[in-house]
């Protein structure tokens, strides 16, 4: 089976293993570096609970790597990327077995940002082990 997963947009909610992410608002499947995707979110500690989120794409090497930035977009329109990235890397390990690594690197959040209140990382390392499990269940069909 080929792993399309993390390109179509479509499936990202079903993936997360947070539960924030609510619907892709851009539906275009992801075909370059630098390329804009929305999507809608809903986090209890947002001060709106509903929320967009601006993502950037930043690495995009089917089928072995994809990776992008989150941001907001401001009031003029101006995008703003908060310095973290998640990024899955595929590896093939045989005709029906593929290793996924998910990363979510915050290493380059800015002060500014961190003096917003926010924590980093903002959620525990099951939600990453969550979606990695969420995503071997849509590939597998379960």
């Amino acid at each position: 089976m080929t792993l399309r997963a993390p390109q179509d947009l479509a499936t990202h909610s079903a993936i997360d293993g947070t539960g924030w992410i609510q619907e892709p608002v851009d539906r275009a499947p992801l075909t370059d570096v630098g390329q804009i995707f929305r999507m809608d979110m809903y986090h209890a500690n947002h001060p709106d609970g509903d929320c967009q989120v601006v993502n950037k794409v930043q690495v995009l090497d089917p089928p072995r790597a994809i990776g992008w930035l989150t941001g907001t977009e401001k009031d003029d329109g101006h995008l703003e990327f908060g310095g973290w990235i998640w990024r899955y890397n595929l590896a093939r390990l045989g005709p029906s077995e593929t290793e996924v690594t998910l990363t979510y690197d915050w290493s380059a959040v800015q002060q500014f940002i961190r003096d917003r209140g926010i924590q980093f990382p903002p959620f525990g390392p099951e939600h990453l082990t969550n979606s990695l499990h969420h995503l071997a269940e849509l590939v597998s069909g379960r």
